[in-house]
């Protein structure tokens, strides 16, 4: 039941950046005049190309993790857990400190239309990551304490699901937002 109700939340996350992204691309199509506007810093493609790289990483060492628990080596899960949040957490970090030049260089929510989509679209994004590494974290204290085994780690799977959903829907963003 837990994993039905985790495609459920799944599919609607989902269906809120598909309809930011609609948002996004209508505003692009003309109901705009400028796109982005020509006043507005451009966003930083190369740096986060590479934090991209990192949080795909990440969506193979937490299957690292899940394969870790179907095998029942709670050693390696644990272990493979602590990388993914790691790398989560250099995902966040890198994206807050390219936000911070951003703000510098004068885009924001208020700014304009384009910088309020930005800050929306990949925001929302950064809040799934961050939530998801606490719940990740969460997972490498049970898995510390011994909690999961091969027949009993609902939770590593739950957490495995959401992380990837996490994960593959950003190259996506990225390629949507900041290459389109």
């Amino acid at each position: 039941m837990e994993i039905l109700g985790m495609y459920l939340f799944i599919a609607s996350e989902l269906i809120v950046f598909i309809t930011l992204l609609f948002i996004l691309f209508w505003l692009r199509s003309g109901l705009v005049a400028d796109w982005p506007p020509p006043d507005q810093p451009r966003l930083p493609i190369e740096i986060t190309g590479i934090n991209t790289v990192f949080l795909l990483v990440s969506g193979y060492t937490m299957h690292r993790a899940y394969r870790a628990v179907k095998q029942n080596i709670s050693r390696l899960l644990t272990r493979w857990l602590m990388i993914t949040c790691v790398l989560g957490v250099v995902f966040l970090t890198v994206q807050g400190f390219e936000w911070i030049r951003l703000i510098r260089f004068g885009l924001s929510m208020t700014s304009s239309l384009y910088g309020a989509m930005f800050y929306t679209i990949i925001g929302l994004h950064a809040v799934h990551v961050f939530v998801t590494v606490l719940a990740l974290l969460y997972l490498w204290v049970q898995s510390s304490a011994g909690v999961y085994t091969d027949e009993k780690h609902t939770g590593v799977v739950l957490g495995y699901m959401f992380w990837l959903f996490v994960v593959l829907i950003w190259p996506i963003l990225y390629v949507l937002v900041y290459l389109v």
